[in-house]
């Protein structure tokens, strides 16, 4: 069996065990601290991949210092002359692990080989960080992106946001609710606005807050006790759709084991209602966590559809400014 079919076994097994409410353990913990740290910068020569923290001085909301108490950035530059597009990547994990790898490392080379600047998104996760903090980093991600648009030669109009499983539903979050910056910030980052201009999303869980009864309820995970309606409402996207959202791309499958596809269906509709454009690929079958198809004969099909959507919207054509 390959090291990657194993990865990709792992990472559903675990999201198998959260969903079947087996705890995995913890990140970090009182008892054991978390000695790994992110430095102002940390820099791969080698790969050449730069990762860089969100916030330079102290992160809101954190609990700590550690490793997972540091939502970051890691940058894939493209082997060519960007384009003037970028996306951000908010890899999967039932908001408990990231999967950075297959939906992550592996889909932000996909980009590059298009021209794309990509962008993985380490955001914080975890009963120590329930909502809203990953959303803040997810629209934090966005507002530097465009601050630091020159310096990548970025169009700061073309910045996209890329999700799978919880990271489909992050992006939805950040597609439904942001907000145009604080212009008398002294944070440069700050004045940003943190709506993205497009949106593709891969199996996303957007059922995690509209069913209690799901495998994978957003509230039973994190062991939350108190989660009313009002609150679950929050963080549904389709409830938060206006003619604002950006234009949409959507892949699932109709028999994913872990994500039923109703939040994917439920999404596309309330877009469409809204006029928003939005294109939806429902396959047949299809495990969950299949990444950009992981060979699949079907599914590595998806892809070359999110091609085409790309293609049409102009954004591999090079930018006008940068």
């Amino acid at each position: 069996m390959s090291s990657i079919l194993s990865f990709r076994l792992s990472v559903v097994v675990c999201l198998n065990l959260l969903a079947a409410g087996f705890a995995l353990p913890a990140v970090a913990t009182d008892d054991v601290p978390d000695t790994r740290q992110l430095p102002p910068q940390a820099y791969n020569g080698y790969l050449e991949q730069l990762t860089v923290p969100l916030w330079e001085g102290p992160v809101p909301d954190a609990r700590g210092e550690g490793f997972h108490d540091q939502p970051a950035l890691t940058i894939y530059p493209p082997g060519q002359q960007p384009n003037g597009t970028a996306v951000i990547i908010a890899p999967g994990g039932a908001y408990q692990v990231l999967s950075d790898n297959i939906e992550g490392r592996q889909v932000a080379n996909w980009f590059n080989t298009r021209g794309v600047v990509a962008f993985v998104l380490k955001y914080r996760l975890g009963p120590d960080y329930p909502m809203p903090v990953p959303l803040e980093d997810a629209q934090r991600a966005v507002r530097w992106v465009r601050a630091h648009a020159r310096e990548f030669q970025i169009d700061p109009d073309r910045v996209g946001m890329v999700g799978f499983s919880a990271g489909g539903h992050l992006a939805a979050l950040a597609g439904t609710r942001f907000d145009q910056g604080d212009a008398s910030a002294e944070d440069p980052v700050s004045r940003q606005r943190s709506q993205p201009d497009f949106l593709v999303l891969g199996y996303p869980a957007l059922v995690m807050f509209s069913d209690p009864t799901s495998r994978i309820d957003y509230c039973r995970l994190m062991g939350l006790d108190q989660c009313d309606q009002t609150w679950r409402d929050r963080y549904r996207p389709e409830r938060q759709v206006t003619e604002k959202t950006p234009p949409t791309f959507i892949y699932q499958t109709t028999n994913d084991e872990l994500v039923p596809p109703q939040g994917s269906i439920d999404f596309y509709t309330a877009l469409a209602h809204a006029h928003v454009p939005v294109e939806m690929h429902l396959f047949g079958n299809g495990p969950h966590g299949s990444g950009l198809g992981m060979g699949d004969a079907a599914l590595d099909g998806w892809t070359t559809l999110l091609d085409h959507w790309l293609r049409a919207r102009g954004l591999y054509q090079p930018a006008k400014t940068s």
